[in-house]
């Protein structure tokens, strides 16, 4: 095998052939490299083999039309067969020498994610499986054409052949979708799981996805394994069939593919039967297709039956939705999904909603009633303003899912009402949606317009008022919080006086320091003193940040009795001991003022948010109060990917009186692009475009030059 292996790999190099794909492959992945991951920036590998795929459809044909058939007509063949060589020593060589050729340029790019990560956060992880699924994509079609150009003399039959069969595969998913899409039967349903297997493309998008799937790699082996064994078949009966022995031969191996097919078969259904979390990783640098830790104790503590209705042909599904719904299935044997075709039940959701649904969307039914996810929500766009386009920018299945079953499973959705009516600071459509993910009722109240908080009310949100509350307001206010009401208090720095409302403070036993913290510790802070990255204390409600990092602008100083005997305390967010509280923050004349501590300037540490139980009656009133109006705000959140989104979360599941936040944030897609200077971006396409690849050509030239004079 080995002599085979040196002889295919020298010929492939003492011809043009070779020299011509390298620099063909060089010089299109140099081009789509250059532009996507240097120009653009994106982080990782996947976007510039999924851009180039089509390349190995053109590319395979050329490799592999000689490898047998030019053996055949030139009889060739007859030497080698006559060999001390097996037959499988034979196929071994001549396709690990191609497989050979094949990896040359991509071992190259393997190099580059290490070069990539000095630009910034880069997903190594993701690449190198792109890399992986590229590679046995291309093995696949390797093994392809070697099968065919052992059926055929003709080096152009042989290359057309393959070329048909690649092309077949690489369009294969559009076909089983546009069969689908013209409704759902038994026939069609069978007609699309065959063809689904020569899908060879699906597989690759699968390991760039970012979910490594053990099956995908088990698919491509098998199949290569198959078509190697099918080839050495092929050779088999034409050895025999010169010795005379053709029809038995013929007979011999048609059985023995047969029973080759059935066993390939056979291994890939049987690696769909095992779960998911024992062969499925995700590799994503921000876990993107991995259930939140809130999801898994809220779907292992359900009781009751929860249905979830996808309404497309199960042919056609979203691949990215249908796994995080597997995935939720798996850890409750409560969860049941089933996929309604709209085409043969056009009229399924009439019972559920008088709107028709985008195709795709979810109907979530349990024993509290139902409620629909539409599609539009399960991902998130960006839209830039200035061209009106839109970009794919997150994705919130999981959050959407969750929130859905939790709403289905229970019996009342609490009801908190937001104060209005003194320049509060409104939620934006972020910290909104966290508040309907998280099942919450929000209503505004202006408290002139009632006698009292209404009975319904659960909580009361305070967020960041600038004006003073009346002396009825806050009456209302703390006769709402002893009849044994929550609280979430977002009080701001204004030089207005603040009086009345600080009695709302001062019933839970809590004053702010006078001033704005400037935290002098610079591991605690972003670019300015003022921007801090307060340390977070654990607690239930900062499990899920607590390993993370959140961000709060702006902040003052909470001040309470920590042994008081009457009301329960517990800080969740604290400043460094090198921080300051800085009163006189309107008149700082300059940086240095800003950073030094004057005398009247209280010292730190201080606690920025606090949690804080008081015993009403024969109840309790629980407020969490969070002394930085930016905190819940879109803006803020970016900088901390979703962390201040979860606390928010947390702290609200804790008003509402429960175990787990079901407001899962949006799991956004983007980690920063890389940057690169012009100068690099330049040299790099210079090479990878034009000096290798012109390289490789003229190598193949004088290669074949000299030999032509031979």
């Amino acid at each position: 095998m080995r002599a085979i292996y040196k002889r295919e790999v020298r010929a492939f190099f003492h011809s043009f052939v070779g020299w011509l794909y390298l620099a063909v492959m060089f010089a299109v992945m140099g081009l789509y490299f250059v532009l996507s991951n240097m120009l653009v920036g994106y982080p990782t590998l996947s976007y510039m083999l999924q851009m180039v795929i089509f390349l190995v459809v053109f590319t395979i044909p050329v490799l592999t039309m000689r490898s047998l058939s030019e053996e055949k007509k030139y009889k060739t063949d007859q030497l080698i067969l006559t060999s001390p060589v097996s037959v499988w020593g034979i196929v071994w060589g001549k396709y690990l020498a191609l497989v050979t050729v094949f990896a040359i340029p991509l071992a190259i790019f393997g190099l580059t994610p290490p070069i990539l990560m000095m630009a910034g956060r880069f997903q190594a992880g993701l690449s190198y499986t792109s890399l992986l699924g590229f590679f046995l994509y291309g093995c696949l079609g390797l093994a392809v054409g070697l099968f065919l150009s052992s059926l055929t003399e003709s080096v152009v039959i042989s290359a057309v052949l393959t070329l048909a069969v690649m092309y077949l595969g690489y369009v294969m998913a559009g076909l089983c979708s546009l069969i689908s899409s013209f409704g759902k039967s038994a026939l069609a349903d069978i007609v699309v799981r065959i063809l689904g297997c020569f899908d060879m493309v699906g597989r690759f998008d699968a390991l760039c996805s970012g979910y490594f799937q053990i099956g995908s790699v088990v698919y491509y082996v098998t199949a290569v394994l198959f078509l190697l064994f099918c080839t050495v078949q092929s050779i088999q009966k034409r050895r025999y069939a010169m010795a005379g022995r053709g029809r038995r031969i013929g007979a011999y191996s048609i059985f023995h593919i047969v029973v080759g097919a059935a066993l390939t078969v056979l291994v890939n259904w049987g690696v769909t039967l095992i779960p998911d979390q024992y062969i499925a990783y995700d590799i994503t640098v921000n876990d993107m297709f991995t259930l939140s830790d809130e999801t898994k104790q809220l779907l292992t503590g359900l009781t009751q039956d929860v249905t979830v209705y996808v309404l497309n042909d199960e042919n056609a599904k979203d691949v990215d939705l249908d796994r995080t719904l597997q995935q939720i299935s798996s850890y409750s044997g409560h969860i049941r999904i089933e996929y309604i075709n709209p085409m043969s039940n056009p009229k399924f959701y009439y019972k559920y909603t008088e709107v028709q649904p985008a195709t795709n969307s979810l109907i979530v039914e349990g024993a509290a009633g139902s409620t629909v996810v539409d599609y539009t929500d399960i991902y998130l766009y960006s839209t830039d303003y200035y061209t009106g386009e839109s970009e794919l920018v997150g994705y919130d299945g999981e959050g959407q899912i969750v929130s859905a079953i939790a709403r289905v499973s229970l019996d009342g959705l609490p009801k908190f009402y937001t104060i209005v009516g003194h320049n509060e600071r409104p939620f934006d459509d972020r910290f909104l949606g966290a508040l309907r993910k998280e099942n919450i009722d929000c209503e505004d109240l202006a408290l002139y317009t009632v006698d009292a908080v209404p009975d319904d009310a659960y909580g009361v949100i305070l967020n960041a008022p600038v004006a003073d509350y009346s002396e009825d307001d806050v009456q209302k206010i703390l006769d709402f919080l002893d009849r044994g009401g929550n609280a979430l208090i977002i009080p701001t720095w204004t030089d207005v006086s603040m009086s009345n409302f600080e009695q709302i403070l001062a019933y839970y036993g809590v004053s702010l320091v006078d001033g704005v913290i400037v935290e002098g510790d610079r591991n605690y802070y972003y670019q300015s003193p003022l921007d801090l990255f307060p340390a977070v204390e654990y607690t239930d409600m900062t499990a899920s940040v607590y390993n993370g990092t959140v961000f709060a602008p702006d902040c003052r100083g909470l001040l309470y009795d920590e042994d008081s005997e009457d009301i329960r305390y517990q800080a969740l967010l604290r400043s460094s001991d090198a921080s300051f509280s800085k009163a006189d923050i309107m008149n700082i004349q300059s940086e240095y003022d800003l950073y030094r501590q004057g005398e009247g300037d209280a010292p730190g540490p201080f606690v920025i948010a606090l949690e804080a139980e008081k015993p009403a009656g024969e109840q309790t009133s629980l407020a969490v109060i969070v002394a930085t109006e930016q905190m819940f705000t879109a803006e803020v959140d970016d900088f901390v990917p979703g962390y201040n989104m979860k606390l928010f979360g947390s702290m609200m599941a804790a008003l509402a009186d429960r175990d787990v936040s079901v407001s899962i944030p949006v799991k956004y897609y983007e980690i920063g692009n890389l940057a690169f200077s012009a100068a690099a971006v330049y040299v790099t396409a210079a090479l990878l475009i034009f000096v290798v690849p012109i390289g490789c050509l003229a190598a193949g030239a004088v290669i074949w030059f000299r030999r032509r004079r031979k």
